[in-house]
């Protein structure tokens, strides 16, 4: 159904008061087919929508047609050597779809428990989370190209993923609109323990033998106790990816910051900590009228009530131009603004 000027404050996690001038749900992909051939697909302007988690609206009316994507399904095929090939809507609840896929013994997502977002964002933003990223597990993508209304296959090289980019940010950007993502699990899956608290978590919960529900649950208990819940404090999770410099950079920043925090990565490159980053230079826990970084998390910044997307932006930019003076290093969004 096609609604007009519709309120997309329970669309968005910012809780933002936006509306639109057009929605329409899709469930399916007769939805979608039908969508194409209307002149209203021909005039407005599109945006497609699935948890809104990752969202920061600027203007209070979206001038166009918001497509919320909201088919379900998930399909298991087997494969070789303990693989499972599983096949899942778009508009499935990522969290959900990860436990339901734990409670079936299929490891792999273990370290994404708790993302919020729906299925067909997650090769988008290639998310990811203690050490691991979607890509790790992608097998392809059915997607609708919504310049010649032609369903295409979608290979992970296709899509050329990136830390937290893929092609659908960059050189495809608003062209498809995900239906289903493949993913490869595993019945006997290599767990990863070594980022971030996991081990320390595994040890509070009182479990030396993890297996992959073990460490979903571990994950889940420190984003809870890092995140606000976006139902009653509105964010976006991290606002800023975590900065890659090379090893030469991230020595002479140690030298004058003896305590910074990095991950050495490939090519001797080192990720940086955007959190420690911003923390350092003093946001952490502070508030300007509606909008502040979260007590527990540096990375999150909140809406406390009647903030608007501007004023969140606003914010967003003095952490980043602050975060530029101290260290020389500019944060990126991870967050895609409307």
């Amino acid at each position: 159904m096609l609604h007009r000027n519709f309120s997309l404050r329970s669309y968005n996690s910012f809780g933002l008061d936006v509306a639109a001038s057009y929605f329409v749900q899709i469930n399916d992909l007769s939805d979608l087919e039908d969508l194409y051939k209307s002149e209203l697909w021909k005039r407005e302007r599109k945006l497609i929508l699935g948890g809104g988690s990752n969202t920061l609206f600027l203007d209070d009316y979206f001038e166009g047609l918001v497509l919320w994507v909201n088919n379900k399904g998930i399909s298991l095929s087997e494969t070789k050597n303990d693989m499972v090939r599983v096949s899942v809507a778009a508009g499935e609840d990522w969290p959900g779809f990860v436990q339901q896929m734990l409670n079936q013994g299929l490891g792999g997502l273990e370290n994404l428990s708790l993302i919020p977002g729906k299925v067909g964002a997650s090769p988008i933003q290639n998310i990811g989370a203690y050490g691991v990223e979607v890509k790790d597990v992608f097998q392809g993508l059915l997607a609708f190209d919504m310049e010649t209304g032609v369903i295409v296959d979608i290979s992970a090289k296709e899509c050329d993923f990136g830390y937290r980019s893929s092609a659908f940010k960059t050189v495809w950007k608003n062209r498809f609109l995900i239906i289903s993502v493949d993913f490869l699990l595993s019945t006997k899956p290599q767990l990863k323990l070594d980022y971030g608290a996991i081990r320390a978590e595994l040890l509070r919960m009182g479990v030396r033998e993890p297996g992959i529900r073990e460490v979903g649950l571990a994950v889940s208990n420190i984003r809870r106790s890092k995140l606000p819940d976006p139902s009653q404090l509105g964010n976006a999770g991290s606002f800023f990816k975590n900065p890659v410099v090379h090893q030469l950079v991230f020595n002479d920043l140690k030298q004058e910051f003896t305590d910074i925090v990095g991950h050495p990565d490939k090519n001797q490159t080192v990720k940086l900590s955007a959190a420690w980053l911003i923390e350092r230079a003093g946001w952490k826990n502070r508030r300007k009228g509606n909008v502040g970084v979260f007590q527990h998390q540096a990375l999150v910044i909140v809406n406390f009530g009647n903030a608007t997307g501007r004023e969140i932006f606003g914010y967003a930019m003095e952490i980043q131009h602050s975060v530029k003076e101290m260290f020389g290093i500019e944060l990126e969004p991870e967050v895609n603004f409307v």
